[in-house]
């Protein structure tokens, strides 16, 4: 018989229910004021935590721990050590100190750093996240940490979360305090990642150089059925998916992952996984997780699950739409609008820092989301386009408009609109149609920040989200602290902030070229390519931005400047390796011989009738011969751009530009000879399996 779905939830995870039952009172008391304050973890409470950490752990079947991480690779890290202690007998006890739980020491060194540690310069401590639970997965006791150098820098993209939740938190509380919420300790934001992803059969994957080596295919043919007969979107999920998805779920609620929602996407073999909102920390770290989970339940059921952000040209590809809200301790949603002129104001006043925020560091938007794997999306026909944009819906951009005008509202009270004195005309949630075009969209009571690619982390996302709200709340509490008049002034920066940030907000069809004009005309950014997109990590607004809030310091910016550049090249580079591979192994090899046997045919023909017809056999033998002499140029030119690139050394910015401008553009030429030429060529002479038996591998 089954489980129920309540007895497994979190049934390997650490969590507070866990705590509570395991945990003298007083340390359960004092670890809740860690995990909910904020308050410094006491050593003696992690001792005590630690031992019943390991107890329940055993219990379950764990005979190992780890520091589980987040190094600036972009997947998790972690290095296992047992529990077992020598005794003088010769044998052994399962021990675990608090030390062991509060600090790890793996090798500094071997992750990008950016400059930050040298190759000799190993050390580097991991540190427990407590607001984040531990689990077991695998047999292993998971202990989410925090990950930073010998002296103090960061190595991860957990630690710029955490501060940036603490920026947040504390400029939120101030415009909050000032509204009378005295009640309201703590703020934070939530998340929900989307998560879409293809599955494939192993053994049609297999078969594919490129999709091992890079993820994507670097060659292939439009497939004679794609997406255009639209039948897959919400469609029949298939039994071998469904089984998939049934354990996938299985595997998630286990460790406490709020998986909620599945269904199959637009394109073929393209599903989604969307979860319950979480705090945004935990958030991140979930998605890591879900992202592993899905690769291996995908193996056990004889599949590959892609998480590539476009691993088939010609059909949409897979991002990660993140649903973002602000949320106090005491259960309020501070982007949900309210029904009373105070929290009208509320409401106005934090949806007004998001818009200014938004506005103002639309390029730090751009960049969080900025990856090789992405720029195959952004701007494609399914995709948000590479302007960063906020859509509000035709009600809320008509409430914003009578407020900036002084008009009334619609059909509603016939008053002119004033902030804290008429009240704001309720509306319901989603009164408006979704914008599936728009890159930052409000959804009724949360933001859908739609640029992120399938693969990456969320957490650079929210991290430069939550920084940049931070310092919109924090101008605007330093205006309003000084107010004499608190609903004069707030309406004044309201209107102020409406006026001077309105250009950000775009309800149209993002797709249209028309877009890609006003956007300009507006003075919006278009970061078209990851490199263009990261120089602006170095402008001095941003860099203030976020060394004034504590999130990065001068040193880690310049860092994530320099891994970022050197990532985008190596998966170039490595593309471009591939690609070469395959044509010269595979791709040439295949047009030579269909060429042979077409000159082998024509001369046997003639050879017995002189006057048989070989239009066919001539024709096909001339285009392939083209063909096949195009590849072979293309690819001599694509062999020099991957030496030129090697000969450029110690900017790692110009070296990014030169993958971009050269390499890339080079790959792509290459491929629109052998994509041709693969149309032509006999299905038994192609060595790889073609999109057709990739997108409808699994049945």
């Amino acid at each position: 018989m089954e489980s129920k779905v309540t007895e497994i939830f979190g049934d390997m995870v650490f969590d507070e229910t866990t705590m509570k039952a395991r945990l003298p009172k007083e340390t359960f008391k004092q670890l809740m004021k860690t995990i909910q304050g904020g308050e410094k973890l006491d050593p003696s409470v992690a001792t005590v935590v630690a031992n019943a950490m390991k107890d329940w752990a055993v219990e379950k079947g764990a005979t190992h721990f780890t520091h589980w991480f987040q190094p600036l690779t972009g997947i998790t890290a972690e290095k296992h050590d047992s529990f077992i202690t020598p005794t003088s007998d010769g044998k052994i006890i399962m021990e675990f100190s608090g030390k062991e739980l509060v600090q790890g020491e793996p090798d500094a060194s071997s992750f990008p750093s950016g400059g930050l540690r040298a190759t000799f310069e190993a050390r580097g401590y991991t540190a427990w996240d407590p607001t984040s639970y531990a689990f077991i997965k695998d047999g292993t006791l998971c202990i989410p940490t925090a990950f930073c150098s010998y002296t103090g820098e960061a190595l991860d993209k957990k630690t710029p979360l955490l501060r940036s939740m603490q920026a947040i938190n504390k400029q939120a509380l101030r415009v909050l305090h000032l509204f009378g919420n005295e009640d309201v300790t703590s703020v934070k934001t939530t998340v929900g990642p989307e998560q879409e992803y293809f599955l494939v059969d192993k053994s049609v994957y297999d078969k594919r150089e490129d999709l091992i080596f890079t993820g994507r295919t670097l060659f292939g043919a439009k497939s004679p059925k794609g997406q255009e007969l639209e039948d897959h979107y919400f469609g029949m999920i298939k039994p071998r998916v469904q089984a998939f998805m049934k354990d996938l779920n299985n595997e998630l609620w286990k460790l406490g992952i709020l998986a909620k929602t599945e269904h199959n996407e637009v394109a073929p073999a393209q599903h989604e996984l969307a979860p319950i909102f979480s705090t945004t920390n935990i958030a991140c770290d979930h998605n890591q997780l879900t992202m592993e989970i899905m690769r291996k339940v995908a193996a056990k059921h004889g599949m590959v699950c892609l998480l590539h952000e476009k691993p088939f040209a010609g059909v949409n590809g897979s991002g990660k739409h993140n649903n973002w809200s602000i949320s106090t301790n005491t259960g309020k949603n501070l982007l949900d609008p309210g029904a009373t002129p105070a929290s009208n104001a509320q409401f106005l006043l934090f949806l007004c820092a998001v818009i200014k925020a938004v506005d103002e560091y639309q390029d730090l938007l751009r960049i969080s989301v900025a990856s090789a794997g992405n720029d195959h999306r952004l701007g494609a026909n399914e995709a948000p386009p590479a302007i960063v944009s906020m859509f509000l819906g035709d009600e809320l951009s008509e409430i914003l408009q009578c407020l900036e005008e002084g008009k009334p509202y619609g059909i509603h009270e016939k008053q002119k609109m004033q902030i804290g004195v008429t009240v704001l005309p309720e509306f319901n949630k989603d009164t408006t149609d979704r914008n599936r075009t728009s890159p930052f969209a409000f959804t009724g009571n949360k933001f859908e920040f739609r640029m992120l690619g399938s693969s990456e982390s969320i957490a650079c996302a929210n991290v430069f989200l939550n920084t940049a709200v931070a310092e919109e709340l924090c101008q605007f509490a330093d205006e309003l602290e000084k107010s004499k008049d608190f609903q004069k002034d707030i309406q004044a920066l309201v209107l102020k902030t409406i006026k001077e940030h309105k250009r950000i907000i775009f309800n149209g069809n993002g797709y249209d070229d028309a877009w890609v004009k006003e956007a300009e005309k507006r003075g919006l950014s278009n970061l078209k390519s990851t490199p263009e997109a990261l120089v602006h990590i170095l402008d001095e607004k941003n860099k203030k931005l976020l060394e004034k809030h504590g999130v990065y310091s001068e040193s880690e910016i310049v860092s994530r400047f320099e891994i970022h550049n050197e990532s985008y090249s190596k998966v170039i580079n490595i593309e471009a390796e591939t690609m070469l591979d395959m044509a010269k192994k595979y791709i040439l090899p295949a047009g030579s011989k269909f060429a042979g046997k077409l000159a082998d045919t024509i001369a046997s023909k003639k050879a017995v009738c002189d006057a048989a017809d070989v239009t066919y056999e001539t024709e096909m033998l001339t285009k392939v011969s083209s063909l096949t002499s195009e590849i072979y140029k293309k690819v001599q030119q694509l062999e020099k751009d991957v030496r030129d690139v090697k000969k450029l050394s110690g900017d790692a910015s110009k070296t990014a530009f030169f993958y971009r401008e050269h390499v890339f553009e080079s790959m792509n030429e290459l491929r629109i000879s052998a994509d041709e030429l693969e149309t032509i060529v006999p299905k038994e002479l192609w060595p790889f399996p073609s999109y057709g038996d990739l997108l409808f591998s699994v049945r």
